[in-house]
């Protein structure tokens, strides 16, 4: 029987979903992203916070996650699973259709064969909407989502980059953009970031 695993390079690390995470019987660490990756898109669910999407022109490979699934799930239902966890969607009966001519707001469903000893290797491509991201660009659009609604659910921009500092991702652009966080705010952690970007909201 094929082996099915989940490409998880972002928040899907640290939070696959109430769909998906029953299913998940092992995690292959030690990957790396078969692309690149970079803070190039802004997350409308996030507060406009910063995410990383796969890239082209900038970025790098990162640290990634198999997330390997039950034997009992198909193809189409593995599929219908990721996209409905990437869309917001769990818990739904809505099903994945894959897009002839795709938009930048529409998630794709990507495979990829024979990757680290697994069968088929299931991932999500969503187009970038930054254009030319810098840290200072990244680093506002992560404090103001900190300030908003999606700051309050610790959905927001820095504790996303929290997130993915913990899972040992790194871009070409984290670096800067984490430090400028801490410069705007006067702090030394991200932690103490958030706490501040939270103050009198």
């Amino acid at each position: 029987m094929s082996t099915i695993g989940i490409l998880a390079y972002g928040s899907l690390i640290e939070d696959p979903g109430i769909e998906l995470e029953p299913l998940i019987f092992e995690r292959k660490e030690g990957i790396q992203t078969p692309f690149n990756i970079e803070f190039a898109r802004t997350s409308s669910s996030r507060g406009g916070a910063p995410t990383v999407v796969p890239v082209e022109n900038i970025g790098s490979p990162v640290s990634a996650v198999i997330l390997m699934l039950s034997n009992d799930l198909d193809v189409d239902a593995a599929k219908d699973l990721l996209w409905r966890r990437e869309t917001r969607n769990e818990k739904s009966k809505k099903h994945y259709s894959n897009p002839v001519n795709p938009t930048v707001n529409q998630v794709v469903v990507e495979e990829v064969r024979d990757f680290h000893g697994v069968d088929l290797v299931l991932f999500t491509k969503i187009g970038a909407n930054i254009d030319a991201p810098t840290a200072v660009k990244l680093a506002t659009l992560a404090i103001e989502s900190a300030r908003g609604g999606a700051g309050a659910d610790r959905k927001d921009g820095i504790s996303y980059l929290i997130s993915l500092k913990r899972q040992n991702i790194s871009t070409p652009l984290m670096h800067s953009y984490e430090s400028t966080i801490l410069q705007r705010l006067g702090v030394k952690t991200l932690e103490e970031a958030y706490e501040a970007a939270r103050q009198n909201v």
